[in-house]
This record gives C-alpha cells, sequence and structure tokens, in this order.
C-alpha cells in the first residue's frame, strides 16, 4: 500500500459505465498521487475499453478480486441500488472507500456505512464532484467576498430535454431511481455547502413525460436558519433551461447560464491534466447585475480534480476527506422528506 507522499496511492475502481469511466477513471489517472491498479468492469464492451485505455490497470470481472490486492482505496461507480452492498463489502475488507453520488439510497443506509467505516478504521467519502464546477465556485467567491450582500435567495437548476424514455435503471421504479436521486443530490449538497442544512423542506415531485415511472421534473425549496431560502429545481423536460444560477442578494444578483464545461469534456476524452482543464468560454461568463448596470464576472476555473487531491491528502492523515460524510447524509434526509411531500 502507498504510505507516503512519493509512493502513488492505489486505486481499484468499481464499475466502468459513464460515472466511472468519464468521471472517475481519467481524474485519478491524471494524478501522481494515485495509481489506477484494478478495475472492476462487466460486459465484453466495457472489459474492452477499459484495458484499451488503461493497459497498465489489471481489469477484472468481480469485487471479491480486490481482497488482498494491497489497495488503499476503492472507488464505487456503479449504479445507485448497489452503493451500499458495495461500500459494505469494501469497508469490511479494510480499504478506504470512495462512492459516487449518492452514498446510498436511504440517509438510514448513508448512516449505517459512516458508522462501520468509523469501526473499521477507514476513510469514506461521497462523490459530489459539483462542488469544484467553476460557475459554482465563481458563486462561493462572490458570496465569501460580500459583493452580493446578504443573500437572501439562491436558485440553481439542473434542467435538461429529454423527453424520451431512454432504457435503463434510472428510469425504472426503484430505490435510487428517478432525477431527484440523479441530479437532486448536487444541488442540494451545494446549497448546504453555501447556507447549512434547513430548518424546513418544501417540495413539488412531479412525472410528466408519457410513459414515464419515475419522477422528471422536481422542485425543492429549503429554508436554512441564516434566512437563505434555496430555489433547487431538477427536470428532464425543459425546453428551455432556466439559468445555472440566480443569486439574489442586498448588493446585486448574480446571474449565469449554461453548465461546467468538465463533464462535456470528460465524456469527449478530454485530459484533466491539461493546462487549460475546467476553463470556459469567455461568452458564457455570468453577470453581476444592479438594476440596468450589469458586469461580466469571469468564471473561475473548475477542478474536479481538487476532490481527489484532497481525498489522497486524507488517506496520508493530512486533512479531512473532501466531503464531511455528515454533510452527505443530510442530503439523503432531504431527498427523502422531498420524496414523501
Amino acid at each position: 500500500m502507498g504510505t507516503t507522499g512519493s509512493t502513488p496511492l492505489r486505486v481499484g475502481l468499481v464499475g466502468y459505465g459513464l460515472a466511472g469511466s468519464a468521471f472517475h477513471a481519467p481524474i485519478i489517472a491524471a494524478l501522481p498521487q494515485f495509481e489506477l491498479a484494478v478495475i472492476v468492469a462487466r460486459g465484453e464492451d466495457k472489459i474492452a475499453a477499459a484495458r484499451a485505455r488503461y493497459p497498465e490497470a489489471l481489469v477484472i470481472q468481480s469485487v471479491d478480486q480486490l481482497v488482498g490486492m494491497g489497495l488503499d482505496l476503492a472507488v464505487i461507480a456503479t449504479p445507485n441500488q448497489t452503493h451500499y452492498e458495495l461500500a459494505r463489502q469494501v469497508i469490511r475488507a479494510g480499504i478506504n472507500v470512495v462512492v459516487d453520488k449518492p452514498l446510498a439510497t436511504s440517509s438510514e443506509q448513508a448512516a449505517a456505512l459512516v458508522s462501520q467505516a468509523e469501526g473499521a478504521g477507514v476513510l469514506i467519502c461521497c462523490y459530489q464532484n459539483r462542488r469544484w464546477d467553476g460557475d459554482f465556485l465563481t458563486v462561493e467567491q462572490l458570496i465569501g467576498q460580500g459583493r452580493l450582500g446578504k443573500v437572501a435567495r439562491f436558485e440553481s437548476r439542473f434542467e435538461r430535454f429529454r423527453p424520451s424514455i431512454k432504457p435503463g435503471w434510472k428510469e425504472r421504479p426503484g430505490p435510487g431511481s428517478g432525477i431527484l436521486w440523479d441530479l437532486g443530490p448536487h444541488v442540494i449538497d451545494q446549497a448546504i455547502h453555501l447556507f447549512g442544512e434547513p430548518e424546513e423542506v418544501y417540495s413539488e415531485i412531479r412525472t410528466v413525460r408519457p410513459g414515464a415511472q419515475v419522477d422528471d421534473n422536481d422542485f425543492i425549496a429549503l429554508i436554512h436558519p441564516n434566512g437563505v431560502t434555496s430555489h433547487l429545481s431538477v427536470s428532464a423536460i425543459a425546453g428551455a433551461p432556466g439559468p445555472r444560477f440566480r443569486v439574489l442578494g442586498t448588493r446585486g444578483a448574480y446571474l449565469k447560464d449554461g453548465l461546467d464545461p468538465q463533464e462535456a469534456a470528460l465524456r469527449a476524452g478530454g485530459d484533466p491534466a491539461a493546462q487549460s482543464w475546467g476553463t470556459e468560454d469567455e461568452g458564457l461568463y455570468g453577470l453581476l447585475c444592479k438594476g440596468d448596470e450589469q458586469q461580466v464576472v469571469p468564471t473561475l476555473p473548475g477542478d474536479y480534480k481538487q476532490f481527489y487531491i484532497r481525498m489522497a491528502a486524507a488517506i496520508l492523515g493530512e486533512g479531512p476527506v473532501p466531503v464531511d460524510p455528515r454533510t452527505t447524509i443530510s442530503v439523503l434526509r432531504i431527498i427523502e422528506n422531498a420524496l414523501r411531500g
């Protein structure tokens, strides 16, 4: 196992679908702190793709085989409903674990995982990569600098136009399915990160598309202890998506359209180690608005690598995990409350 900053930490990646192949493997492989040593993949196409892109990694088909491989970290990037059992298995093996969002499909399961990890003396962390979106980092900076004054309302949208129902587990009824479990963890985590756990939750959970069996057009309002109200929207029927962020404060408002470029770059096979990684086109910069007065605000570069850089430091005893598991449990409680209405 890697035990010093000069020895790369050995990582086993469980799952090589979209999450594993786009959001985890390229980030891990781009960092000198890690060695992508093992990939668990199933299906001939995924096995072939993993071997082609990461020829130095051992590609296996069973999580059971991870035990005894001297891993410092396992990353669970599989369908939502499998997260709990796979994470339990890894924890029992004494391996630190990162789990793609959501950590589990209930807050009770998530709390159990955190307790089990503490008992086993290993670290557990949920992959909330959207904290390192450039637009969100910009929102965080503007609030921290006081440029918006006292924030009254935080609006965050993750809206798409996908009127056709695609085959797959996300569209089938069951634990962890539906758009709130898919995109909700991102917008809820960001709101809690900025303003704290809410005192009240209001929700509108809807299934709109013909033939849909899971929610696809949801709205959540959170009332935070400091008086800020977060309005959060996730949708698959947004033919005209609203602003990604609209933040209203006593000194002005921040308005931002579009999505952080990292997802598109990762899907296209981009290199997270590139110097220009995470930079946004100037034409997509947001605006600081004060009535008729508007000022362009350059978007800070996004950088998902920061999650894993901080995770490496935590494994080496040099800091906390990048996302507090207690916050992760709170996110799942809010989702549960929202679904109950």
